[in-house]
């Protein structure tokens, strides 16, 4: 199982000038490498005899030239621009296959980032040894044992953290579940959570929607600063540590919730949302950003393939909301705004968000199947994870 565990630095000086400076050599390298591509393959495609473009020829070609064109780059390790242009070719598989968009270039202040391989570094306890600079101190001590593959040192505001990247077979750190049975869980704006088990919905932070103001005010004082003068480079750096501290409470109540769902109970039921059409309202969007849909769902998965547990993705098409949990009745048209409804075939009245979440819970079980099964026989569509036909393990690498 490859996972990372990231940890935040503690630079002084001389070590954040140069992860700064490494950083923008792997943007430059980035930039370039992409230019080049899309030079190369213009001319390739009008038929010149320049053949296809590719991340190992642009590494050669850089190496070719900047001892004499980018001498400033030897300042810092040879990974920098190297991995930054193995990513671009990356980026370009992922585009090809139609997983991502065409890439873009990369800005300056904007996910800053480098990448070192692991013959590049070592760590020992809570500090790391990066090349051409030395011991750099970590907050905290790797927490995985196994062949440590890569680290990226990246930049959120103004601090500091590195990624290391693990190949592990230990999952010790994460218990297997407790078996509590099934659990759905229905999403939403009002209460990040509904469950089925008839506990309290679970709210969600609503980080943005409650730093909104002092956001409003930093954004207004940033865009009075002149440009670059001091005063705009504070005003900067409050407004990105806003922002940090906005994701940092998003992410925080995200995976005590995910760690609890998957401590708890061996199969969880969840809907396969259209985050990307939900985000399209303009009633909606605010909140629906602000809940962070996707990275509950990415959490989830991994979580539960650790601890054992197997996670149901019902398709986005499945009723969950107006089909009647009692007795299966399927209303025609429930507007969003109607939160209560009574079923016309058996008369149990429903809570819209407890109703659907029993009804996921009802696919996940359904959607199982025993050890010597094959495919489940759910109440409609595919789900997203199912056990495998000879043993309900799950076997899942995170990205």
């Amino acid at each position: 199982m490859l996972i990372a565990h990231k940890i935040a630095l503690e630079p002084n000086d001389i070590q954040a000038t140069y992860f700064a400076r490494a950083a923008g050599v792997a943007r430059f390298a980035y930039n370039w490498a992409l230019a080049e591509w899309k030079r190369q393959y213009d001319a390739h495609k009008a038929g010149s005899t320049q053949p296809k473009p590719s991340q190992a020829a642009l590494r050669r070609q850089l190496n070719a030239v900047k001892r004499e064109q980018f001498p400033w780059m030897l300042e810092v390790t040879k990974n920098a621009p190297q991995m930054a242009i193995i990513q671009l070719g990356d980026a370009f598989k992922n585009f090809f296959a139609g997983r991502a968009r065409y890439p873009q270039f990369r800005r300056k202040g904007v996910h800053d980032r480098f990448t070192l391989t692991n013959n590049q570094f070592s760590v020992d306890g809570s500090r790391i040894r990066i090349p051409n600079l030395g011991w750099v101190r970590m907050r905290e001590t790797l927490r995985f044992a196994g062949k440590i593959l890569s680290a990226t040192v990246s930049r959120v505001a103004d601090r500091w953290f590195v990624s290391l990247t693990v190949d592990t077979q230990d999952d010790s750190h994460l218990p297997k579940a407790e078996n509590q049975g099934a659990v759905g869980v229905d999403l939403g704006v009002s209460a990040l959570a509904t469950l089925s088990t008839g506990e309290p919905p679970i709210p969600g932070p609503k980080p943005h929607k409650a730093l909104l103001g002092r956001l409003r005010r930093l954004s207004r004082s940033l865009s009075r600063k002149q440009k670059g003068s001091t005063n705009r480079k504070k005003a900067k750096g409050k407004l990105a540590r806003l922002h940090a501290r906005i994701s940092c409470l998003r992410s925080d109540a995200l995976h005590k919730l995910t760690s609890d769902l998957t401590r708890r109970f061996h199969t969880i039921g969840i809907e396969d949302l259209n985050v990307r059409g939900m985000t399209k309202n303009r009633h909606l969007a605010r909140s629906v950003a602000d809940m962070g849909f996707f990275a509950f769902r990415r959490q989830l998965e991994y979580k539960a393939a650790t601890r054992g547990g197997v996670v149901v993705v019902a398709d986005r098409w499945f009723a969950s909301s107006k089909t009647c949990s009692c007795c299966g009745h399927k209303l025609a048209v429930l507007p969003l705004s109607v939160r209560e409804w009574a079923c016309p075939a058996c008369g149990a009245r429903h809570d819209r968000d407890v109703n659907a979440a029993i009804n996921l819970r009802s696919y996940a079980v359904s959607s199982t199947v025993p050890a010597c099964g094959e495919e489940g026989s759910g109440p409609g569509g595919n789900a997203g994870t199912k056990p495998a036909s000879t043993k309900q393990e799950v076997s899942f690498v995170p990205d």
